[in-house]
């Protein structure tokens, strides 16, 4: 498998274990609160990518240009949770304007 591959399977490993059952399990739905679980679960990807690609010197292709495994990990996380998350969103009614906690 790719290096590329296997980022963006573990970043979507990442989102659909936040997604389809961790995110379901909160009790307070907040924007806040989201966040700071996107925070944990999204470091816990990159510390995985971060185990398997620090100081390797493997450049990452973002189609236009080359890039390291961090930036690369980070984009597609961000790009691959647009989705669930605006779907999460709506229908939970979180806002992220305004934030009651």
């Amino acid at each position: 498998m790719s290096p590329e591959l296997t980022i963006l399977v573990i970043n979507a490993v990442f989102v659909g274990f936040a997604y389809g059952f961790a995110y379901p399990m909160l009790r307070v739905r907040t924007m806040n609160r989201l966040a700071l679980f996107d925070l944990i679960i999204g470091s816990a990807a990159l510390i995985l990518a971060g185990l398997l690609y620090y100081g390797s010197g493997i450049r990452f292709s973002m189609i236009l240009f080359d890039t390291n495994w961090l930036f690369f990990s980070l984009v597609t996380m961000a790009l691959i949770e647009i989705i669930p998350a605006t779907l999460y969103m709506r229908r939970h009614g979180i806002s992220m304007m305004d934030d009651p906690e």
